[in-house]
């Protein structure tokens, strides 16, 4: 009886308040996305063009399959977090894509979030209309 093994690469990504979880397996360039594919997924070309960069850039489109989950915020953070996740597990398969992830910024993790509002505002800055009389 033939052993089988599976070869699974780990990466978790995160933006905003949004948290992914990406496998990647050795295969043929499918994405999947909580069960769906990227294109059902999401709604813009743009937006699956940042999550498809890392492999762009490390020139191995079509050779990993993609499973993401992902949860919490919208749109833009989830495809952040999701090519976060998938820069990360590039780095798991082999520690020669480094340099290339980190020149093109897919490393670091982006810590731009909205700012709380705070008392005595109407937002996080903005003040009340000011009026001498």
């Amino acid at each position: 009886m033939a052993k089988k093994t599976n070869i699974m690469y780990l990466g978790t990504g995160r933006r905003k308040s949004s948290v992914a979880r990406v496998f990647l397996t050795p295969g043929t360039g499918n994405i999947t996305v909580n069960g769906k594919t990227l294109e059902e997924y999401l709604p813009l070309e743009t937006l699956r063009m940042v999550v498809r960069s890392p492999f762009e850039v490390t020139e191995t489109t079509g050779q990993f399959d993609v499973k993401v989950n992902v949860c919490g915020g919208g749109y833009s953070g989830q495809a952040g977090a999701m090519r976060h996740g998938i820069a990360r597990a590039l780095l798991e398969v082999s520690a020669d894509y480094r340099p290339k992830l980190k020149s093109a910024g897919f490393l670091t993790r982006d810590s731009r979030a909205k700012e709380r509002k705070k008392y005595g505002l109407k937002a996080a800055r903005r003040a009340p209309q000011f009026s001498k009389r």
